[in-house]
């Protein structure tokens, strides 16, 4: 059966990132040029100084891109995401005019705050809004689905999938009563009963359970079971009948054709309300700790051999790793002294802690105390791999440990506080701590988050329960 749709035509993954950058800087200098017409009484010379602090805000332009991952367009970000993040870079250039005109002679023609955010700001915002947003939607699919069911409903599924270009289709599971097909748009991975096995070692967004409820309605309830069990959204067929003329009242609702399940209570408006305060508050946090975390930096440096951030693979939402941040508080063998030590853990569970860890460092010890070193953090929450609340990011060996129910835990975007930094931390164990996190999953509400902040405040200056 021949594919229609955008399916052949898909673009490259990126492209649009790309071209977004090039617009956004040949919008950048003219745009500083201009403010700074509209802030003094005639056009500006090109003197030295203005190639300068354009070069310059170039530069900045690009680090903070890249430490949002501004250019990376993400099918979950909403539009107020991109009007919250276009704000941050745009905020990130006028820091930097308000510094550099400091050492600028009092006679220089500069561009005002004002007037750098009413050119700057339309000017990188309306065309992500209008154009790039939608230009990346014609890329290759990110996020992965599993398809159970090799039957005709699958296959159907499958190439519907791969023509409109939404999902990357990873692959096939097949009921007990279907056969492996040489027609599917995707490989076949095995049985029914390979599912949670597949699911526990393999990155995958949503399981679209394509069965007929009549003959694999034992089979699909033990998939849903599953999927329940892991935390894993999950889908079924919205129709056990073909309609011809008849359409759902509700068109959204069923626009694939499945309805759609999750294990909590999504709550998108909250939602999404949640992933603005995340933008906002950790570029807000970056910016006043600028200073700080520089000193915190040098001194990392000067009292140890070795780099100054820590970055290790963690495991994110659904399974999907990402390297985070830390300050490095421990000697840089310390993951080769690790297996030394695994006999002296004092943390049930997959996880290991040790209260007097000889691979902590003197300055180590410190930052650790009150969570100075987790303070990179906030980059990988500006970027979207975590949340300024949600459950701790485990290491990949943590997770192949796991019991089923606590891979739950995996359903929502990790954070940096939890109910688990506010309860005691490595005073807790590993099973109480799981049965925290997932307590927080459940309960979930955003005036739960920022009561959980407040109550971390005085934890992290306190130093209580860290080790």
């Amino acid at each position: 059966m021949p594919m229609s749709g955008r399916a052949g035509g898909a673009l490259t993954p990126g492209l649009a990132g790309r071209l977004n950058l090039l617009v956004d800087l040949i919008v950048l200098w003219p745009g500083l040029l201009l403010a700074a017409h509209l802030s003094g009484r005639s056009w500006p010379e090109l003197s030295h100084e203005f190639y300068w602090f354009g070069l310059s805000a170039a530069s900045v332009w690009i680090v903070t891109a890249v430490a949002l991952r501004y250019y990376a367009f993400d099918a979950n970000r909403g539009t107020m995401d991109h009007v919250a993040l276009t704000t941050v870079l745009v905020m990130a250039v006028i820091t930097f005019l308000e510094i550099a005109s400091i050492f600028v002679p009092p006679t220089a023609t500069f561009p005002r705050v004002g007037h750098v955010l009413l050119v700057i700001w339309p000017g990188a915002l309306l065309p992500r809004l209008l154009v790039f947003r939608h230009l990346s939607a014609r890329e290759a699919p990110q996020d992965e689905v599993l398809i159970l069911g090799a039957g005709p409903v699958g296959r159907l599924t499958g190439e519907d999938m791969v023509a409109r270009g939404q999902k990357r289709l990873i692959g096939y599971l097949a009921f007990s009563d279907e056969r492996q097909s040489p027609s599917l748009p995707a490989p076949f991975l095995g049985s029914a009963k390979d599912l949670e096995g597949i699911l526990r070692t393999t990155p995958v967004s949503q399981v679209f359970i394509a069965g007929n409820a009549l003959r694999n309605a034992d089979e699909m309830q033990g998939a849903i079971r599953v999927c329940e069990k892991l935390g894993m959204p999950f889908a079924l067929p919205a129709y056990t009948f073909r309609l011809e003329r008849a359409q759902p009242v509700e068109r959204r609702a069923v626009s694939d054709g499945y309805l759609h399940y999750q294990t909590h209570d999504p709550k998108p408006g909250q939602m999404a309300m949640k992933r603005l305060f995340d933008i906002v508050s950790s570029a807000v946090a970056l910016w006043i700790l600028l200073v700080p975390l520089s000193i915190v930096a040098l001194v990392v440096k000067l009292t140890s051999r070795g780099p100054v951030f820590f970055k290790q693979v963690r495991v994110g939402l659904y399974g999907k790793p990402f390297h985070m941040l830390k300050f490095r508080s421990m000697v840089v063998d310390a993951e080769a002294i690790k297996a030394r030590l695994e006999k002296l853990n004092e943390q049930t569970g997959p996880v290991f802690k040790m209260k007097n860890d000889p691979r902590v460092t003197r300055i180590g010890r410190f930052i650790r105390k009150f969570s100075i070193d987790e303070l990179p953090q906030l980059i990988n929450v500006l970027r979207g791999d975590m949340s300024i609340v949600g459950p701790r990011p485990p290491v990949p060996s943590e997770v192949a440990k796991y019991e089923p129910w606590q891979r739950r835990r995996l359903s929502v975007r990790p954070g940096l506080t939890c109910i688990w930094q506010v309860s005691g931390r490595n005073q807790i164990s590993f099973e109480d701590w799981m049965y925290l996190d997932m307590q927080y999953i459940d309960h979930w509400s955003l005036a739960k988050d920022f009561n959980l902040i407040f109550k971390t405040v005085p934890v992290v200056f306190t130093g209580r329960g860290a080790s």
